[in-house]
């Protein structure tokens, strides 16, 4: 159940809010009394609780935001109320006389055009594209100004008039009018100064080269790169990993690989690769493409940006999808909008045809699943005496109510309680990274299982290895943080990035590799074999948890067609309410899979056949699903990848050849009826009504294409 009271993080931040009302309250009835300690102090205090906000609390300043209560607004209202505390104040010299207003209102002066240069020079340096391990040196980049100074107005702010207000503080206990001027003087000087030296970013020497020399340059690099095939992908800041399970398969297919991206942040997800990084937010922009050498683009996901690539008729387009299963979001309809779908094996192919979506049979391509290169295969059950490690791995409760989704809701406590049970079990257990980001249910059930685990591990006890496993753990930790982790300075932006990364170190993703194999090999070395563990992050990952297991336990998801490629046994709990019949109908990746009821009183059962093989009546069903889904280990997935990209770039090539021929025919096309000022009408002899040519092929009437070679926009 939820806790009832404030979590800490309100709780501070109520405290923060309270406090910083408190103390305005207290400046104005400082200033009105007059009382001079009590105004000083509360001013003081309410500039240094504002200068701690901006460090510290960031969401409450953003919630002020949204009220009109900014940062701009909170220094004017103390600024006035030290204005009118020196009004009252008896000993002072008339403010009039001071000039002190005069100066207070050029300092806000100064900082609104200091902000209004800022905002000229970030406009000069977001580029129309953003690079990753593409040499871009001729585009002349320069590195960013002081974030403070470039992205920061609030802190600027608070920073630059803090000499003012402790002036005009000073000026109120000593009547000294001195420090006032002094103090107003040193913030109109830092924002005249920082002003003045951001100009200098909008000079020659350090403005960054204007869109249509960066398209231009774009359009050479492509020219000389000459890329084959590419990755488009486009989603939110957290599906990232979709593309990146394609990575080492990209990097290894035959001709010169691209990735192509849509949002800016995401060149940033990007994992370690040495494939070079285009990423053209514009869909004006994103038609330069046409005009390259690239042939075929891979799709890892769906989404709303696709349609826009989806246009440009030179390149044909298959979607890879980003795992496999039974579940309905691997059926999607927007499939058939794509020239080809390429799929793991013949279940999937069945299940697109009993889906009947509209994707055409001829139009789907087994090729495999690449990315499963690294899961062993099953050598045998655990060595009597020893341990049986499971791995249970449930996936989230999805975007529907259905309870089949996840195990964790309804099974999961009694799967694990089953499996804790056995003094010989090893428990691994990795929750998909969203459980409980739509039901509230699933994200209290995660956190009782990981209690329990805690629990269990408090009552075992056994040997561990020694302070030179830890000692090796922490020293690949910091080689592969030093490999995977880009350190750059703060005031950093993307155009800096850009040039930083312009050039990838030869064989960087190799040495991530051979660093990320070494990592995991000394994270399991690090742990006793009795230790149960609990893996919340992203590594080590769920392949290396793979080849520790000797079952795995989890729902209908694509970790069960990965799984099986290592043959092992494996369970998958049955929430969805089916009899068991149905559900191993109803699912194929189950077929060869023990099945859990909710109350999980199958486990003891499930333990022993996996510890005596001749208990295990699933074996040869394993290895008949695992050619049902994964399709055959001979040739290679790989190999079978490849063959399929270069079949595709034949196919695109092909139907630039016939766009090309058309062009040069005697039947004028779309782009020819422009340049003739729409006059190829009549020397066409076709009525107005006639259907146009696909953008780019110069051709003005539809071709006539085999099947699964269409412009795939119109398929759409």
């Amino acid at each position: 159940m939820p806790s009832a009271g404030l979590s800490p993080r309100r709780a501070v931040q109520l405290a923060a809010l309270s406090a910083l009302l408190l103390l305005y309250s207290l400046q104005l009835a400082g200033a009105l009394l007059p009382h001079t300690a009590l105004f000083v102090a509360a001013s003081a205090l309410g500039l240094v609780l504002d200068l701690y906000l901006q460090h510290r609390q960031p969401g409450l300043l953003a919630l002020l935001g949204k009220v009109r209560f900014d940062v701009v607004t909170r220094q004017l209202l103390r600024d006035m109320l030290v204005v009118v505390g020196l009004v009252r104040l008896p000993d002072v010299e008339p403010v009039e006389e001071m000039g002190v207003v005069p100066l207070l209102l050029g300092c806000y002066a100064a900082h609104f055009f200091c902000q209004g240069v800022a905002l000229l020079v970030r406009r000069s340096r977001t580029l129309p594209i953003v690079t990753r391990n593409v040499d871009a040196s001729a585009l002349g980049l320069s590195a960013a100004p002081p974030r403070l100074l470039l992205r920061q107005p609030s802190r600027r702010l608070l920073r630059f008039m803090s000499p003012a207000t402790a002036g005009l503080l000073a000026t109120a206990v000593t009547s000294d009018r001195e420090w006032a001027l002094a103090g107003l003087g040193a913030s109109l000087l830092l924002s005249v100064v920082a002003a003045g030296y951001l100009g200098t970013w909008l000079l020659p020497r350090k403005r960054l080269p204007d869109e249509a020399r960066v398209l231009a340059w774009l359009d050479d690099w492509l020219a000389d790169y000459r890329p084959t095939t590419g990755m488009y992908f486009s989603g939110g800041a957290t599906s990232a990993y979709q593309a990146n399970m394609w990575l080492d398969t990209l990097a290894a297919l035959d001709g010169r690989p691209i990735i192509v991206l849509r949002e800016r942040f995401m060149v940033q997800k990007i994992e370690a690769t040495d494939v070079p990084i285009v990423c053209i937010p514009k869909v004006a922009h994103l038609m330069h493409l046409e005009h390259s050498t690239l042939k075929t683009l891979l799709h890892p996901a769906n989404s709303g940006k696709t349609s826009q690539v989806l246009r440009i008729p030179t390149i044909k387009h298959a979607f890879t999808n980003h795992g496999e299963s039974d579940k309905l979001s691997s059926c999607n309809p927007y499939a058939k909008a794509y020239d080809e779908v390429w799929v793991a094996g013949p279940a999937a192919r069945e299940r697109y045809q009993l889906a009947d979506i509209g994707v055409d049979d001829r139009d789907v391509v087994e090729v495999g699943r690449p990315q499963l290169a690294p899961i062993e295969p099953y050598a045998g059950p655990p060595a009597p005496g020893g341990f049986t490690t499971v791995l249970y791995a449930p996936t989230w409760e999805g975007w529907t109510d259905d309870p089949g989704n996840t195990s964790v809701i309804l099974a999961g406590e009694n799967i694990v309680r089953g499996l804790l049970a056995d003094p010989a079990v090893r428990l691994l257990y990795k929750p998909h990274p969203m459980t409980g980001s739509v039901d509230p249910r699933a994200g209290e059930a995660n956190r009782r299982i990981q209690a329990m685990i805690t629990e269990a591990n408090s009552g075992r006890s056994g040997a561990r290895p020694g302070p030179e496993a830890e000692a090796e753990l922490r020293r690949r930790t910091d080689e592969l943080d030093r490999l995977t982790s880009t350190a750059f300075r703060a005031s950093v932006d993307e155009a800096e990035r850009m040039m930083l990364q312009s050039r990838p170190d030869g064989g960087h993703a190799a040495a991530v590799t051979a660093a990320r194999e070494a990592w995991e090999a000394a994270y399991w070395a690090s742990f006793p074999a009795w230790e149960h563990q609990i893996i919340t992050g992203p590594r080590p990952g769920i392949y290396a948890c793979f080849n520790q297991a000797d079952l795995l336990v989890s729902d209908v998801s694509s970790v069960v067609s990965d799984y099986l490629s290592s043959e092992k046994p494996y369970a998958v709990a049955n929430t969805s309410g089916l009899s068991e019949r149905d559900f191993r109908a109803g699912f194929p990746t189950v077929r060869a899979a023990a099945i859990l009821s909710p109350s999980a009183t199958e486990v003891p059962e499930l333990l022993a056949s996996v510890r005596e093989p001749g208990r295990d009546g699933l074996a040869a069903a394993r290895a008949v699903l695992k050619t049902h889904l994964l399709g055959p280990s001979d040739p290679p997935s790989l190999a079978r990848f490849n063959r399929a990209a270069l079949d595709l770039c034949a196919a695109a090539d092909a139907r630039n050849s016939r766009a090309a021929a058309r062009t040069g025919s005697d039947i004028p096309g779309q782009r020819d009826d422009a340049a003739a000022g729409g006059s190829a009408t009549e020397s066409a002899g076709t009525g107005e009504d006639a259907e146009p040519g696909p953008a780019g092929t110069g051709g003005g009437a539809r071709p006539t294409e085999p099947s699964g070679a269409e412009d795939p926009a119109l398929r759409a």
